[in-house]
């Protein structure tokens, strides 16, 4: 009998020890959002534009060549992909709305990992801020999702009387910038990073969850001296522009301001050169933030992803900044480097969306799928980076009266797909004009092929493409 109880219990702690060796510890998720940022990075290809930090982590993971925001603009963006809904289903479609108050039951991205047993926090902008007045407060924040929040602010809030402005008196969304006095340990996006490398090595015990959220390059573009130095505005060559270009484009699909159509070549060449200076800058900072993470010997455990909230204009089709449709403004770079996965360095030509960050955050680290979201994982383009995911990316945008012909007409809706080969864009479901661009022979989507009849079986696939996309992110 003895020994039949010592052999019971030994099995038994045996059983147990098994248990637990077979218990895989949780993966941590380092996610960084930087605030109106484009593809001009050297991994994507930009021949000028010095990242080298973004470059080291897309060559530890996964880069996205074909990721596509839901709405081109900074509060309908954050509020989509960190709930994993479209801007339909939030309700969110300007930088004023709360998403929820539509639904107040949402359980967002970083929530659904706090429910789940992780330390949840945030550093810097995550939802909505307006930049630059916003900045050192929880602008637009969302309370629940966040078990500790740090509000960075630098001296480029202090230094504002020294900003150029298109619009003297305007910074946020007006083309604005400063070669600035000091270190980068002065500005808000650099004591936001300090602050990040406290939160690993407090956390670095616990699964966490930590969102950091670089204000740059969002305009005013601020950046120290040496950052402008890198980009002399000889090397600039400003996007080509014609009348012709912009014939076939439907009005209500142009946007440009007054100040930013009169602008000088010279004054082109200083802005571009202030943005890449800025995204230099935050990409220094963003290299902190990595260092620490090998430092303290997270990289084997920690999901990293690197993301944009949408794409960024610097002149292309006469516009700058965002809301537009084109290429530039809905596309987005978008790097996933997590521990586990098969291959390192290797793009991804899948077409996805950034509602897909929340169900393949959720996947990768084990928790149960979230409810209630529009996007699907890409957990197994992290194996297979040529595996497709959808047929299209949807992105849409909200603009003003097509013309001043027509002083009543009401703002007109723009939806766009991206598929493998084709842009298809309709503005009020085509009542206010329809684009479709071959990205095989341009990319730099500037013939409108959308009225010419050699394409008109095209243009009727895409459009019942368009409605179906359409219909999965509809307000239910």
């Amino acid at each position: 009998m003895r020994y039949a109880f010592w052999s019971t219990l030994l099995l038994v702690n045996l059983a147990s020890f098994a248990g637990a060796a077979d218990e895989k510890p949780k993966l941590n998720v380092l996610l960084i959002v930087s605030d109106d940022l484009n593809t001009r990075l050297g991994c994507y290809g930009d021949p000028l534009v010095k990242s080298p930090n973004i470059d080291r982590l897309a060559a530890r993971g996964v880069r996205f060549d074909r990721a596509y925001c839901q709405y081109p603009l900074c509060n309908p963006s954050r509020a989509s992909f960190l709930t994993g809904r479209r801007p339909d289903h939030t309700g969110v479609r300007e930088n004023q709305t709360h998403f929820r108050q539509v639904d107040p039951d949402l359980v967002t991205l970083p929530q659904h990992f706090r429910h789940h047993g992780y330390y949840v926090a945030r550093v810097g902008k995550l939802y909505h801020y307006g930049v630059p007045t916003q900045i050192g407060t929880d602008g637009l924040d969302d309370p629940p999702s966040w078990e500790k929040v740090t509000n960075p602010r630098g001296r480029d809030r202090d230094d504002e009387d020294q900003i150029f402005t298109l619009v003297p008196g305007q910074f946020g969304g007006t083309l604005s910038w400063l070669s600035a006095d000091g270190t980068d340990e002065e500005q808000t996006d650099a004591i936001g990073a300090a602050a990040m490398v406290k939160e690993l090595e407090a956390h670095r015990d616990e699964p966490f969850f930590l969102a950091m959220g670089f204000y740059r390059p969002h305009t005013p573009y601020v950046a120290p001296h040496r950052y402008f130095e890198m980009y002399p505005t000889s090397d600039i060559e400003l996007p080509v522009n014609t009348e012709e270009d912009r014939a076939d484009v439907p009005p209500a699909a142009l946007t440009i301001k007054r100040e930013e159509a009169a602008m000088t070549d010279d004054q082109r060449r200083h802005a571009i050169q202030a943005y890449h200076a800025a995204t230099t800058f935050m990409d220094a900072q963003v290299g902190k933030v990595l260092d620490a993470v090998d430092r303290l010997g997270l990289a084997e455990n920690t999901v990293i992803v690197f993301m944009a909230d949408h794409g960024y204009h610097l002149g292309e089709h006469g516009l700058w900044q965002k809301r537009s449709l084109f290429e530039q403004s809905a596309r987005v770079p978008f790097i996933i480097a997590a521990p586990g996965t098969k291959v390192r360095g290797t793009p991804s030509t899948a077409l996805v969306e950034l509602v897909d960050l929340y169900p393949t955050l959720a996947e990768l680290c084990g928790l149960p799928a979230p409810k209630k979201v529009d996007g699907r994982s890409v957990r197994a383009q992290l194996d297979d980076p040529q595996l497709p995911a959808r047929k299209a990316a949807l992105t849409q945008v909200t603009h003003g009266r097509t013309s001043r012909r027509e002083p009543q007409r009401p703002d007109v809706l723009g939806y766009s797909i991206r598929t493998d080969r084709w842009r298809y864009i309709e503005w009020d479901e085509g009542r206010a004009g329809r684009e479709l661009y071959d990205h095989e022979s341009d990319p730099g989507e500037n013939d409108n092929l959308a009225e010419n009849p050699e394409h008109a079986a095209t243009v009727s696939e895409l459009k019942v493409l368009l409605a179906e996309t359409r219909e999965n992110g509809k307000s239910k």
